[in-house]
Parts: structure tokens; sequence; C-alpha cells
């Protein structure tokens, strides 16, 4: 009787003294021991400096449980864009192990520098930062466009990631969530690491991303919808966001079983500068197989500059399958090709293997070219010889293609044993610029090529089915771009169907879990098809007559539990308001280009356009309702070209009265005036030091009739002028 009293006594006692032993987190907390977090939700803001944090891990052999702490930070900013600071540093350590972590608004959730066989589990880095995007539905914006060509200094930290891992070797990841951010796996420098069985997905940029980084193995992964710049019908434009992304001498890597439909490019693998310099190395080796790519605005798999092997892909409906720009010796294999605009698109190729691929109605199946001259600035083509040359294209099925060959200034080519089905239109478009063209049967290479590669894949516990569940999201018109990304369909959403129709009906969808809506209240339409109803749903609706377009549709939704895209989840049965906002404010500019040379008379050094020695007259003048310009090469005018210019525009215009935000998206240099007042000034290009074009957004008071005056210079290269107004939130 004592003993049956004593046990469950100690075993109490036991359990309390382990509870006691969790650690709540603080601000600045230094974490070298192993220890268990007590679970509980912590409102941290972090130094605005990534090279600190809000927790510092540093030791070996830890293994550091969050128990599903939550830490949250930038608790006074709602906006995503506004997002800082880092939660968790790892640094100089050996063996760690971080699990059960939720970490969010932080412009990095957890960053970790030389850290040798790091282990992080079950971690849900979710909802962190991402830009607010100026694309519309309508065009895109060019100041929306990335670059990730350089990161020797961790450029990458710019654009923010859930994880960003720096010299981390033998690092394991897995069953990790990132979704509702900008990016969310970096790896740099990272090399002989497993990532498998997570979920990446819908995000505005990259779902995995790999600098200088060999001997990963990345499996068994759903990375869906890490994408940008697409308007379905409209632009498809990807702006450099991918599913998986692979630069600058990342070799020997596997990508296998990962599911990467709807991004930017599912695939995006490009050999990286020292390559483009010196015509060395590359993005060498790397196995991509047995993934998903489809469904990509841009290309299903862009890899150039490089040898891999890419076997037994699916890729469906994208502009390219496969882009593969001066790729050589590269192996493309059993792959199934299906509705793209072009499958196989290699310029410059050479030594390409092409064989036992299936294409099912895809415009062009294969095309082959190559450019006259090569870019003059382009170490590569100095070192390296850049012919079109030496394709074996064998065994592959072409079915209801409009056209299977389409080769220009390509040479040696072994295309034999094929098959095309009678609803092919076109087999062969060539010219007299290809040369050594042989469709001669041969055994022996008919066997070669008859096996997919034999691959060594490392077995993982409990591989997840990245594909299952996801074929609802078939199409890229599933692709609805918000202003903080791609919609994730797991909250209500008010969808303009036909944004590119200058009629006065305006057409939505409604899109979102089960439940009921209902219109509350609506400025600059009428006549509503319908005003409540069940999800989904369509109703169109009357623009309201004039020039402005001011349109605002509240809504409320009832039904069950819903996460909203800022991450916040709604209880089942609580009403939820959400809208549809579109204004555009009709402007009267007067717009002059001129000439510009600035070994005369340059403005960036002297503040003014033009010089008092000189009267310049404009190379060409328009009219415009709005300033919204994209320029590549520069403004032709009869036989000149002007790639070097000034742009001057001026305007007055009515407007109610209000808070207004005014944007500007620039290449090379911009100012600014509002009513003779100086508002944005963007004079010196040298301050914007990457190859993206800039953005600047500010906010003024408005009412009744007002002036503005734009000052634009464009230097040479790629140019934009792009201004907008709306008003504020």
């Amino acid at each position: 009787m004592i003993k049956r009293i004593l046990a469950p006594a100690l075993l109490f006692f036991f359990i309390t003294g382990l509870r006691g032993q969790e650690k709540p987190l603080v601000a600045g907390m230094m974490i070298g021991k192993p220890v268990t977090i007590k679970k509980s939700l912590y409102r941290i803001d972090a130094p605005a400096d990534t090279a600190r944090a809000v927790i510092i891990i540093e030791g070996n052999n830890l293994v550091i449980d969050f128990n599903n702490a939550e830490l949250r930070g930038s608790n006074k900013n709602k906006k995503p864009d506004e997002f800082s600071g880092v939660a968790i540093l790892i640094r100089k350590s050996k063996n760690v192990v971080v699990k059960n972590l939720k970490a969010s608004g932080y412009k990095v959730a957890l960053r970790a520098i030389n850290v040798e066989k790091l282990s992080l589990e079950n971690c849900d880095f979710s909802y962190n930062y991402r830009p607010r995007l100026n694309s519309t539905q309508e065009k895109e914006d060019i100041s929306d466009w990335m670059s990730y060509h350089h990161n020797e200094s961790d450029e990458w930290l710019r654009y923010g990631a859930a994880m960003y891992l720096r010299g981390c070797n033998f690092v394991t990841i897995r069953n990790c969530k990132v979704t509702g951010g900008q990016n969310a796996l970096m790896l740099v420098e990272c090399n002989d690491g497993m990532v498998y069985n997570n979920d990446f997905s819908f995000n505005s940029g990259i779902g995995i991303g790999m600098y200088r980084s060999s001997r990963n193995s990345i499996m068994h992964n759903r990375v869906i919808f890490n994408v940008r710049g697409y308007s379905h019908g409209v632009y498809n434009r990807g702006q450099d966001s991918a599913g998986i992304l692979v630069y600058e001498q990342s070799n020997n890597n596997l990508f296998y079983k990962n599911n990467v439909t709807h991004g930017g490019d599912g695939f995006f693998l490009w050999a990286g500068q020292t390559t483009m310099d010196s015509g060395k190395g590359g993005c060498n080796d790397n196995i991509i197989m047995n993934n998903d790519f489809s469904y990509a605005p841009t290309n299903g798999v862009e890899a150039t500059f490089s040898r891999n092997i890419i076997s037994s892909n699916r890729i469906f409906e994208c502009d390219h399958g496969i882009w593969g720009g001066y790729s050589y010796n590269t192996n493309i294999s059993n792959n199934q090709f299906r509705n793209n605009r072009i499958a196989i698109a290699i310029e410059h190729g050479q030594q390409n293997q092409v064989y036992n691929n299936l294409f099912i109605k895809d415009k062009e199946a294969i095309k082959l070219w190559s450019r006259q001259q090569q870019p003059s600035d382009w170490g590569y083509a100095r070192y390296r010889d850049t012919r079109s040359a030496g394709y074996a294209i064998v065994s592959n099925s072409f079915n209801d293609n409009g056209l299977v060959f389409n080769i220009t200034r390509t040479d040696s080519l072994h295309i034999f044993n094929n098959t095309y089905s009678q609803n092919t239109k076109q087999v062969f478009k060539t010219d007299s610029s290809v040369s050594h063209l042989d469709t001669s049967f041969s055994q022996e290479w008919t066997d070669y090529f008859s096996t997919a590669p034999d691959v060594a894949v490392p077995v993982v516990p409990a591989p997840m089915d990245a594909f299952a569940g996801t074929g609802k999201f078939a199409g890229r018109k599933n692709i609805l771009m918000t202003e903080w990304g791609p919609y994730d369909f797991r909250s209500p959403l008010i969808w303009h169907t036909n944004p590119a129709e200058k009629s006065d009906t305006v057409k939505f969808d409604l899109l979102g879990p089960t439940g009921k809506w209902l219109i509350k209240n609506a400025r600059g339409v009428k006549n509503f098809s319908l005003k409540k109803g069940n999800f989904p749903a369509s109703l169109t609706a009357v623009k309201e007559k004039g020039t402005r377009t001011d349109i605002m549709i509240e809504l409320e939704y009832t039904g069950g539990s819903i996460t909203t895209a800022y991450g916040e989840t709604i209880q089942p049965g609580k009403p939820y308001k959400f809208f549809f906002k579109k204004f555009f404010q009709p402007m009267d500019w007067l717009v002059l280009f001129y000439s510009l040379d600035t070994s005369g008379h340059n403005p960036l050094a002297t503040g003014t356009l033009f010089s008092p020695l000189e009267r310049k007259a404009p190379f060409k003048t328009e009219k415009t309702d709005r300033l919204d310009y994209a320029w590549w090469g520069g403004i032709k005018v009869g036989n000149e070209q002007y790639t070097r210019f000034i742009t001057l525009a001026e305007t007055t215009f009515t407007i109610p009265a209000g808070l207004y935000e005014l944007s500007v998206t620039w290449d090379d240099a911009v100012r600014v005036y509002f009513d003779n007042k100086l508002v944005i000034n963007e004079w010196n290009p040298s301050l914007y030091k990457f190859d993206e074009s800039p953005h600047r957004r500010i906010r003024v008071n408005l009412g009744g009739n007002h002036y503005f005056r734009v000052e634009h210079l464009e230097l040479g290269g790629f140019a934009t002028l792009s201004l907008k107004l709306r008003p504020a939130e």
C-alpha cells in the first residue's frame, strides 16, 4: 500500500522538476547548452542590424527544443515590408539541433553562420518579410524584378529569408514550413546537406536558393507557388522568382521528387559570374530527376552555361519547358512535356542528348539556334566554343505538336528513331545554315539511349508525398498575384477576371474556403448581378461613368476558420471583411524627350537639365494620360536610336481631397515636383548598386487642382519611368 502511494507522488515531483527546467525566452538571450524552451508567445522585436539577433546560439553538441514556442517580431508594424531584424542567430558551432520553433515578423527568421552538422526540424518560419509588389493585373512594374547574380558579400540578405545559412556543411532541414514570405531557404557555401519533407509554398520570391553549394540532396519537398510577375492572359514575366534557384558554382546536387509547380521559373540554374568572366566552371553535374516543374510563367527548367542531367520530370504548360542556353553535354531524357509554347529551347548548345521524352501539344517541340555574334562584354564567349553543334535527338515521341524541329545555325545533328503522331503539323523547319543533319538509323545509339540515367538516391525516413492533394491547383490560371504575393486559397478573395478589357462591365470571381459572402458597401460600381451567396461564385457590375476610376467593394465572409494573407487565424463563424479596390487618376501629361550627351553638360553633376549655353529641341513629344514606360535599348525615332536621353513630363489635374500615396519607379535618375516643391529627389544613380530598378513611395495630401513635374535621366541600357497615384491606406 505504501509503495502504491509513493510511486505517483515521485512521478508528480519528477514531471514538475522537468517542467521547471524549461527556460523562457528573453531579448538578447545567449544559448550555449542543451535546453527546452517554455512554450509561450514571445513578442520580441529584433535589432535592425542583421548581424545581431533576438536569440544567439553558440556551442557544440546542442539540442534546443523550442517546444512550439513562438517568436513574433516587428510588433508595431503590421505590413510585411516593414519587418526587420533576425530572430535566431546560430554561429561558430557544431552538432546543433533546433526543433519545434515558430518565428514570424522578422526580416530573417533564422540565420546560421559556419555551423557544421546543423539540423532544423519541425520549424515554422512563415509570415516573415516580403515586399509589397508594385505590379498590377493590368501591367507589371519593373521594380518588382529581383537580381540574385551576386552574393559573395551576402547581398541576398537585402531580400530577407525565413532561413539564411552560410558556411553550414552537412546540414539537415526536414519537416519545416515557410509560407507568406519572400524567400524560404537560402543556402550559401553549404555542402553535403539533406533538405527533405519540407513545405516552402506561396512565397513571392524563391523557395530554395543555392549559391556555391554542392553535393546536397533536395528531396520530397513541396515548393509550389513561389512566384511573382504574372497576370493570366495579360503578361508572364516571372521577374526572376523561382521554386528552386541554383547559382554560381553549385555542383553535384540531387533534386529528386520535389513538387515545384507554379514557380516564376520552376528550376533556375545559372553557372555564375565566375564562369561568365573566365569561361571556367559552372553549375555542373547536378541531377534533376522525377520532379514536377509545371505551370511556370517562364521556364519549367532553366539550366544555362553548364552540364547537367534533366530526367524523368513533368513539365506542363510553361512558356519554355526547358531553356538550356549554352548548355553542353547535358542529358535530357524521359521527361514529359505538354502544352508548352516551346518544350525545349537551346541556343548555342553543344553535345547535348535528347532522348526518350514525350511531347504532347507543345506549339514547338525543340528549337535549336545560334546568333551570328556574341556579346562583346562576355568573357565566356572569348574562352569557349559557343557554336550550336553536336546533338543526338533519339527515340522521342512527338504528339500533336505544331512544329517539331525548328533549327537554324546548327551543325552536326543526329535525329532518328523518333515517332510523330498524325496530328503533328510540321516536323522540320530548317534552312541553309543547318549543316550535317543525319537522320540515318543507328542500332548502337538506340541501345545506348534506351535506359534512363543510373542515379544513386539517398534513403530518407518516411519520405513525404510532395504531390498529394495539389492536383486542384493545375494550370497557370491559378496563379493569382496580389500585392503581397501569390494567393494561397486559405482566405476569401474577390478577383477581377477581365482587367485588360475596356468594357464598362467588370467581372469578378469570389474564391476561398466554404462559406457565405455578402456585399456590405460599394463605390464606383453599380448594378451588381449578385449581392450575396456562397463560395465559389461569379458576379458582374457596371462602372460608374467618369474619367477617374475609383472602385471599392467591401464584402463580408462568414464560414469556417480561415488564415489571412498576414497569417492571422479567424475563428469559425466570425465575420471577416475583405475588399476589392482599384484607383486610376488620369492626368493630361505632356512628355518631352531630349537627347543626352554628358560630355558637354552633365545634369547629374550640375543639377540642371540643360546647359544655359544651349537651346535644345526635343526629339520626341507625346501626350498621355499616365507615365508608365519601359524601354529596352533606348527610344527609336525614324532611323535614330536614342540610348541616352532626358524625359521631362508635366501635368495639371483635379482630384478629390484626401491622403494619397505617390510612387515612382525609375532608371537611372528621377526628380518629382509637386506644386513646384521637390518631393522625390533621386539624382544619384550610384546609390543603387544592384541590377534593379528602384522604387520610392511618399504620402501627399491632395485636393483640388495640382501640378506635377517629373525629370528623368537615362544613361544607357534598360530604362523605365513609372509614376502611380492611389489613396493611402
